[in-house]
């Protein structure tokens, strides 16, 4: 199995719309593991790991969001998996 770790950074309305529980749900029924976190800025950090084509929907699905949220920009970077964690959790 190809495996990858991924992070992103998403911009818009992204804080207080559900999206790091929604993302968190996409996650868990794709079996990706990571996080997903509010930042600071506004900006919310998500962290994937998985199977490559699975962190591939879920980042493409990162645009959309769920339904009252509204994406103007994704970030991402391709990190190292060695420390790939357990579970998907939301902070």
């Amino acid at each position: 199995m190809d495996k990858c770790c991924a992070k992103a950074l998403v911009t818009g309305k992204v804080q207080g719309v559900w999206y790091r529980r929604a993302t968190q749900e996409q996650a868990l029924k794709a079996g990706i593991t990571g996080h997903a976190i509010n930042l600071p800025d506004g900006r919310v950090e998500v962290l994937m790991c998985g199977e490559r084509e699975a962190v591939k929907r879920l980042a493409e699905w990162l645009w959309k969001g769920p339904e009252d949220a509204h994406v103007t920009h994704v970030e991402y970077e391709v990190v190292d998996n060695t420390h790939e964690p357990d579970d998907f959790r939301v902070g």
